[in-house]
């Protein structure tokens, strides 16, 4: 992590902490769950070598960043509002986007709503998927899913904290980051989903302890609860997107996914996207599924990092 500098600034009413490097044209890095900046250290090493000034934040809820204690402060307008004002802190009119997991999920908004300040978007994990019409998110988790299902678990105050309790910080991470569970992250009735999980007894190559362990260090001082408010907002979001309903992403975006994701292959994903459901609200897009699982930006590091520099390298600031 040498040559990258930290610091905190203040966007959108809080602090956040970002890690950057580099010179050139801005490179948002934006982390999922239960992540920090430093999911992004290749990412951050081999895009500023190639001339762009790079910045991946703790998002709102995260490490260093301030946690405000109200799930309603976790909105995806504060999500995205967190963002365009560090846009605005750091000078940048634009900047080139990359969202993971959670970040994905932001980042989709973040052109959704403010066009404008996209250069092009590289998304990993997560497809955009339109606000249904009709159902919130936790009515149609419950419908589809149950009770068991891990976000419907999360809505609860309290809840999920009190069962990662039982657990130190390194497990509940390596219970989430490696997970090897069925099709659908649900548990068995009066199962919590932390119990669920299975706790692997190695790390994969593609993380090492010390990595764990700091990001541990971290979860351990802010504790969970910023990270499972996202999931807590969801319905709040569902009421807040309705004026987008059936709005396009107009942004230059490339969606790359692992053929191994759970996500990929669960929710009707893949017919989802292979089936060119995901293009007909991001027309401008590029899809690309690799040999991988969900968290792609480590596991296929050097593949994914060259991928984003080529797609962003096409798309040239005016």
């Amino acid at each position: 992590m040498s040559e990258i500098t930290h610091r905190r600034i203040q966007a959108n009413g809080i602090w956040m902490h970002i890690a950057e490097k580099g010179k050139g044209p801005l490179v948002l890095l934006i982390h999922g769950f239960p992540e920090l900046w430093s999911s992004w250290t290749y990412q951050i090493d081999h895009l500023a070598s190639h001339g762009f000034h790079v910045v991946a934040p703790d998002m709102r809820g995260y490490g260093d960043s301030d946690s405000p204690a109200d799930p309603t402060s976790y909105t995806i307008l504060h999500l995205v509002g967190d963002l365009i004002g560090l846009l605005d802190e750091l000078g940048a009119k634009k900047a080139f986007v990359v969202g993971h997991d959670w970040g994905a999920e932001v980042a989709w908004h973040f052109c959704l709503f403010r066009p404008d300040r996209v250069q092009a978007l590289v998304n990993l994990s997560i497809p955009y998927r339109p606000r249904s019409p009709e159902l919130k998110p936790t009515q149609a988790f419950n419908q589809f899913f149950g009770a068991g299902f891990y976000v419907t678990q999360f809505q609860e105050l309290g809840r999920a904290e009190k069962s990662f309790s039982k657990y130190d910080c390194v497990t509940i991470l390596k219970k989430f980051l490696f997970i090897n569970a069925p099709d659908l992250l649900a548990a068995p009735p009066r199962v919590e989903i932390i119990d669920f999980l299975e706790n692997p007894s190695s790390l994969p190559p593609w993380i090492t302890q010390e990595e764990l362990e700091f990001r541990a260090s971290k979860f351990r001082k802010a504790g969970f609860t910023g990270a499972l408010n996202y999931y807590r907002a969801m319905d709040l979001n569902w009421e807040l997107l309705r004026p987008w309903q059936g709005a396009k992403i107009t942004v230059p975006t490339k969606f790359i996914v692992g053929d191994k994701d759970l996500g990929f292959q669960s929710f009707g994903t893949k017919d989802y996207i292979n089936g060119g459901g995901l293009k007909s609200f991001v027309p401008d897009l590029e899809v690309l599924v690799i040999d991988g699982h969900h968290f792609i930006q480590q596991e296929k590091a050097k593949e994914v990092t060259q991928e984003i520099l080529s797609f962003f390298k096409n798309q040239s600031l005016p």
